[in-house]
């Protein structure tokens, strides 16, 4: 059995106060100051003992980045000191996507690599649009687990960029009779690339192409972003090519085990003089994610393509309509019709966009991707608030525009990962799963609001709508 695939995570502290969701008002006047079993040396959480170093800069209210809203210290304290509310800042992050929920359990996973927890439990909707419209079965949860984080049995997250070989043929002495191209196989179904519409710079580059090789997967990065100081990442990166470009940019083709060449009408002739210069070159063909999406893939899977990456906005919505498809919809569209052409099994399928939770990649993969590609989040890991003044001109307000000390942004990027790992792998435990590779389209692991409406409650109760569904 392979040396379990892991992840170096290691505490980053964060280089400004998080903005915390909850403020407490303290009346300390009223406070004993003599109770041996004070309720602020009780907290689980330790957010009253340290609140991360940020707490005594603090004038009243204290504005907590830790805190988890188990309301123990309001309730145990003897002299009723305590009160609670929601910081007006924290309203104020991302938008109705990028819920600010989302950022904080972010900020959390890349200052400390863990499964973020909460003392309140769940307390989201029941069912929303989007991927907050899919379940995933947990029966083997109730199991006496052997799996996950903590376990003895292997669940392996690896996923492929190759093209594979189908079907396989063997000479009568049962060796190889098929010409088997180069695998590149990634330890985690997750490939990086910092978006391009926010802040950008050296630094944040750095940090990316870091965290990609310690965690063993690639960087998308644009021609005109490599610099020498790239160079020790080079084995860790994707270049970003066209078809009438490429030719300008064969050194960085040579360092590199994989190439992305935007899509356009006969790109596949393109292939035999890229791969001149690197023979086992992986080529990711990119392109939109709209309604011609799934017959362009089937077009392509026809070809010598070896992953076809198609991007939605970073909403997880689809491009070039007035009425745009969730990403689960469309990945599913894009997967079944390469399969009723059996052609599914030939090449890999990849999906940017609107990834924003670790729970996301796994109901990705269980409507038909082999991986995704994260962006907006390798900035929340830095910090970023996705306040968007950057896109006006104005300065960060964590300064991400003048540059940040990379091995810290690193360290950063690396515990979001590492967290992120850690959440699939008690997912796959909990489903009795034990390779990414065999979730791939299992929807029969998955419970969808849509289909359960129809075919269940609809006919007893009549069918309701939740916005941004149907």
């Amino acid at each position: 059995m392979p040396k379990k695939y892991h992840i170096p995570i290691k505490t980053a502290m964060p280089r400004f106060h998080p903005i915390g969701k909850f403020t407490t008002v303290e009346f300390r006047e009223e406070c004993a100051g003599s109770c041996k079993k004070c309720v602020k040396k009780q907290c689980v959480y330790g957010i009253f003992k340290e609140n991360f170093l940020h707490m005594s800069a603090m004038d009243e209210p204290e504005y907590l980045y830790t805190c988890q809203s188990c309301f123990r210290c309001i309730q145990e304290c003897t002299r009723g000191i305590f009160s609670r509310a929601i910081n007006p800042d924290y309203r104020t992050l991302g938008d109705d996507y990028w819920r600010a929920e989302i950022i904080h359990r972010l900020w959390y996973q890349a200052h400390m690599g863990l499964i973020p927890v909460s003392g309140a439990g769940y307390r989201g909707p029941f069912v929303a649009s989007g991927f907050d419209s899919m379940w995933t079965d947990m029966s083997e949860i109730v199991r006496p687990t052997r799996d996950g984080i903590h376990g003895r049995e292997y669940i392996s997250t690896c996923f492929e960029l190759s093209r594979r070989v189908t079907p396989l043929k063997f000479n009568a002495d049962l060796s190889m009779a098929s010409d088997v191209p180069p695998i590149l196989e990634l330890p985690i179904p997750v490939l990086f690339r910092l978006p391009q519409d926010l802040v950008s710079n050296q630094s944040l580059l750095i940090s990316a192409a870091g965290a990609a090789r310690v965690t063993g997967t690639l960087l998308f990065i644009q021609p005109e972003d490599y610099t020498k100081d790239l160079t020790p990442f080079a084995a860790s990166l994707i270049p970003s090519l066209t078809g009438e470009n490429f030719k300008d940019h064969s050194d960085l083709i040579r360092q590199s085990r994989a190439v992305e060449l935007a899509y356009a009408p006969g790109i596949e002739k393109r292939f035999g003089a890229i791969r001149t210069f690197q023979p086992e070159l992986v080529i990711i063909v990119s392109l939109p994610l709209d309604a011609q999406s799934a017959e362009i893939a089937l077009q392509m899977a026809r070809t010598d393509v070896d992953t076809l990456l198609f991007y939605a906005d970073d909403h997880g919505n689809e491009l070039n309509t007035d009425k745009p498809r969730f990403l689960k919809e469309m990945i599913r569209r894009v997967h079944l019709n390469l399969v009723e052409n059996s052609v599914r099994q030939k090449i890999n399928l990849v999906f940017s966009g609107g990834i924003a939770m670790a729970e996301h990649v796994a109901k990705a993969i269980i409507c038909g991707a082999d991986g995704v590609t994260v962006d907006n989040i390798l900035l929340l890991a830095l910090e970023c608030r996705l306040c968007h003044r950057c896109r006006k001109g104005l300065p960060c307000p964590v300064t991400l525009d003048e540059g940040i000390d990379t091995e810290w942004g690193r360290q950063r990027i690396v515990n979001l990962i590492g967290a992120w790992h850690s959440q699939l792998i008690e997912l796959m435990g909990a489903m009795g799963i034990r390779e990414a590779r065999r979730l791939r389209g299992e929807v029969g692991r998955s419970m969808w609001f849509e289909d359960l409406e129809k075919e269940n409650f609809g006919p007893i109760f009549g069918e309701r709508k939740v916005s941004g569904l149907g």
